[in-house]
């Protein structure tokens, strides 16, 4: 059988992708500066059998693996490959050599994983029609998201896939399993930027000033109103504001204010309309005391929404693979992620990948100093992502 082709495939090159996987999180490089990781993907896939590589959104590249009957169907698979500006503080062979930079999101686990999964799908050419295109992308984690500039320069194009897989680390759930959850999965994700202008001077004389740091006080109150009193209760929003910079001292009040926030939802309409309805809150608020506010509304990824019909089918293949007790469904969740441009262009499936293990204390969230995996994962990811994509070949409407 063909699942048992795959999985023995997977276990057997099981020490080569985590050796993979330990040589990119030793070596991280920033969003939109993986140049020695690209050109690490693309003599990784020379190595196998893989020519057919080009280039794509300068530090990316597509690949394709044609079985029998090549332009049957096509379907997409997806990693990204891009670290985060953290310190690592894990003590582990396999240790950032980049101080300030660090594979904290397991995007080196997603780029090992898509390389072992091309290295069985290469052996396998011969036992399936279709091809498989791999997107191997920068910039996941910085916006505009390598995704979109990947779509810009055509990586989807020539040939364009049918569909369009993509895994993503998950730390909450365990080894051994992955998450799938039908429809709208994650959200949108907007950068806020905001300067109060007001009027500086001695903190013992504030009547003759124009305080900023009391009209931002005011602003960042009254904008949660905007989740709590405007929002549909049926459609999660979030606003958070993670700096506040009042470059002032105990007795000196500050000209300005700079503040910068995010806001993520899972409705387009919504989205416009909560923007109008932060910068006039804002903008009423610091005119209203004298002052005056710049507000910036840098737009991010949309929403991730995971194509019904796609899904069921990859949930039921997940289930043959790994055994039903081991696919779990996946709620709602109020990150983002640039796969979501790719869901806009065509169906998509984004899915999680169990990586925790507690008795080993490997239980860190990503994006802290402290992620790690357990290893055992990379076992089940290259086999699974391969089976998915196989079983999708075979589905034709």
């Amino acid at each position: 059988m063909l699942k048992d082709k795959i999985q023995k495939l997977a276990a057997a090159y099981k020490a080569d992708t985590i050796r993979i996987r330990r040589h990119l999180h030793a070596h991280p490089e920033l969003s939109f500066q993986e140049e020695n990781t690209v050109a690490f993907v693309a003599d990784t896939l020379r190595s196998i059998g893989v020519d057919t590589i080009e280039p794509k959104a300068k530090t990316g590249l597509v690949a394709l693996i044609e079985g029998k009957n090549p332009a049957k169907k096509v379907v997409a698979l997806r990693a990204d490959m891009d670290a985060l500006p953290i310190t690592e503080a894990n003590d582990v062979p396999y240790k950032s050599t980049r101080t300030g930079v660090m594979h904290a999101c397991g995007h080196d686990v997603h780029t090992s994983s898509l390389l072992g999964t091309a290295r069985i799908l290469n052996d396998l050419k011969d036992s399936f029609e279709g091809t498989v295109k791999l997107l191997f992308q920068p910039g996941e984690e910085k916006v505009p998201g390598g995704a979109s500039m990947m779509i810009a320069d055509n990586a989807l194009a020539n040939p364009r896939p049918a569909a369009i897989m993509g895994q993503h680390v998950m730390p909450l759930i365990p080894v051994g399993k992955v998450g799938f959850r039908k429809g709208m999965y994650m959200a949108s994700a907007d950068e806020l930027y905001l300067t109060v202008k007001g009027k500086g001077g001695h903190g013992a004389m504030p009547e003759t000033l124009v305080d900023p740091v009391l009209i931002s006080a005011h602003i960042l109150v009254a904008l949660q109103q905007v989740v709590s009193r405007k929002a549909d209760p049926k459609t999660p929003s979030v606003l958070s504001f993670g700096r506040v910079m009042a470059e002032g001292a105990t007795n000196v009040i500050p000209n300005e204010v700079k503040i910068e926030g995010t806001f993520r939802t899972l409705n387009e309409d919504w989205r416009k309309k909560a923007h109008e309805q932060m910068i006039r809150i804002a903008t009423g608020i610091a005119e209203g005391m004298g002052g005056s506010v710049d507000f910036e509304v840098r737009r991010g990824y949309p929403f991730l929404k995971n194509e019904p019909e796609l899904t069921e089918r990859s949930i039921q293949a997940a289930k043959a693979y790994l055994g039903e007790e081991n696919v779990v469904d996946l709620d709602i969740w109020m990150a983002a992620e640039d796969f979501s441009y790719y869901t806009q262009e065509m169906d998509g499936c984004f899915y999680r990948l169990g990586t925790r293990n507690e008795a080993r204390g490997i239980v860190s969230g990503v994006h802290t100093p402290t992620f790690d995996i357990d290893e055992d994962a990379l076992g089940l990811s290259t086999g699974l992502m391969a089976w998915l994509a196989l079983e999708e070949l075979n589905h034709l409407p």
